[in-house]
């Protein structure tokens, strides 16, 4: 597995006896020898690339400031005599990110309104989904709506404040910093934004994913969605979230549903309901249950396994319908999973079948991309067509005939995409629309894109919107 470096700074110790030995540009990493990118510990003095001997979480900066040592140690390394050439190559580099931000829409050239986020050392996976989520309008437009989190302890006791690494464990909260976020990323700025706050409270509330190594995507979003959603039950600091519980004038209780307690913007956007019907195959005694659902992680039919680029001649492509039929069709279960049979009062052989019986307004399929073998993890590169408009649901629901017409018909809104060959390494990237027009989220990069290149990516999570109006469009 490739090492995770963290970024382009370096933070050393301020206390010139824990130095490591030579210039920082000679430091290397005291686990894999890496020279790039060294981080020194506060507390521990040790180099690292990734995470730290002492568990420890680079800061801001410290009670004594020390890191405003830090500081003026590099700044007086800026005097160097390379300071002209780095100058020159920021500004290039500035000029470049510029220009980038420009696009033509009917012959004029206007200002490209999207942000990127900055990479925080293999964050890529954190940043592929809050580019993604960011661009379900209904979901986002509910946060960034939210008033902001006051905090009333010390000397801030009154005034509105926001959460920074120099602040005390209690004071973090996912909600307001996935807001922020939120915020900053389409207001025009010409800038990446550093996701550093809200990478700090998912360091404190998600331990699964401390340190800086690379992470899977599917299962960042899943954390995130569930915690979003446990903390918007409840409070922060004793104070009631009841204004933020509000419900959304478009959010009714129909499209509501429960998981983990009582309903959430979360679950009023992506909870869905499944049926699970098991058979038993000695005396035909059925068991219904049913279960609700934020997304829905579908197998790539084995057949298909092998077939790697939508180019390929080899055999049918695999489509979006493949993996949804793979989940839905009636499966007979192997001597593994064998079910507790209630009237033979024993386990027996079983079949299986899930339905839909209720649709969320934004459809997350996750692909199962990543599996086990003996040894290692192994990543299936099949290439997989999917639709960017019309994908019809109809014939997956329990009760299609209670549907509307176009109830069950969803768009494409956003794609995330890993590159690589393994889940603990490679990159990930996420595709987007935004009023009519696709963008590539590449991490600080965000480029304008279009249907043909965003239909030829190997999805691993596509986020499907419930259309609201007609459309001729073809169905899937």
């Amino acid at each position: 597995m490739e090492c995770p470096h963290l970024g382009s700074s370096v933070c050393i110790a301020p206390d010139s006896a824990k130095f490591p030995q030579g210039s920082p540009s000679s430091w290397c990493c005291s686990v894999c020898r890496s020279n790039k990118s060294p981080w020194v510990c506060l507390t521990c003095s040790s180099v690292h690339c990734g995470s730290y001997r002492c568990d420890d979480f680079v800061v801001n900066d410290t009670k004594l400031g020390l890191v405003q040592k830090v500081r003026e140690h590099l700044q007086n390394l800026e005097n160097s005599a390379f300071t002209s050439d780095r100058h020159r190559k920021r500004k290039l580099l500035e000029n470049s990110s510029m220009n980038s931000k420009l696009l033509k829409v009917n012959g004029s050239t206007t200002a490209l309104c999207a942000t990127g986020l900055r990479n925080l050392g293999n964050t890529c996976f954190m940043n592929a989904i809050l580019q993604s989520l960011s661009n379900i309008q209904q979901f986002c437009c509910y946060f960034k709506e939210l008033p902001a989190v006051e905090l009333r302890n010390g000397k801030t006791a009154g005034r509105r404040t926001y959460h920074t690494r120099s602040q005390g464990d209690n004071n973090v909260s996912l909600v307001e910093e996935f807001r922020k976020t939120l915020c900053a990323l389409w207001q025009g700025s010409q800038t990446a934004f550093s996701p550093e706050s809200l990478f700090y409270v998912v360091w404190k509330i998600m331990p699964n994913f401390r340190g800086y190594q690379q992470q899977d995507a599917h299962e960042f979003m899943r954390y995130l969605l569930d915690h979003l959603h446990l903390e918007l039950q409840g409070g922060f600091n004793g104070v009631s979230r009841s204004v933020i519980l509000q419900e959304n004038s478009s959010l009714t209780a129909s499209s509501k549903c429960c998981i983990n307690g009582a309903s959430t913007v979360v679950t009023a956007i992506f909870g869905g309901i499944l049926q699970n019907e098991v058979n038993c195959l000695i005396c035909g005694t059925e068991s219904r249950k049913f279960d609700p659902f934020l997304d829905l992680s579908l197998d790539i039919p084995s057949q298909f396994r092998n077939k790697r680029t939508k180019n390929q001649e080899n055999g049918p492509m695999c489509t979006l319908r493949d993996c949804l039929r793979s989940f839905t069709d009636l499966e007979e279960l192997d001597e593994t999973e064998l079910y507790m049979c209630h009237k033979c009062k024993k386990k027996q052989k079983s079949t299986k079948k899930f339905w839909i019986q209720k649709l969320p307004k934004v459809l997350c399929l996750h692909l199962k991309r990543f599996h086990w073998t003996a040894y290692l993890r192994n990543k299936v590169d099949t290439y997989v067509e999917f639709p960017l408009r019309g994908l019809d649901m109809k014939c997956y629901l329990l009760e299609p005939e209670n549907s509307g017409p176009e109830s069950c018909l969803y768009d494409l809104a956003a794609v995330v995409v890993h590159h690589g060959s393994g889940v603990g390494s490679g990159h990930y990237t996420a595709y987007a629309a935004h009023e009519g027009r696709w963008f590539h989220f590449n991490d600080s990069t965000v480029t304008l894109t279009d249907e043909e290149t965003v239909v030829k990516a190997k999805a691993y999570i596509l986020f499907y919107v419930e259309r609201q109006a007609k459309s001729g469009s073809d169905k899937l």
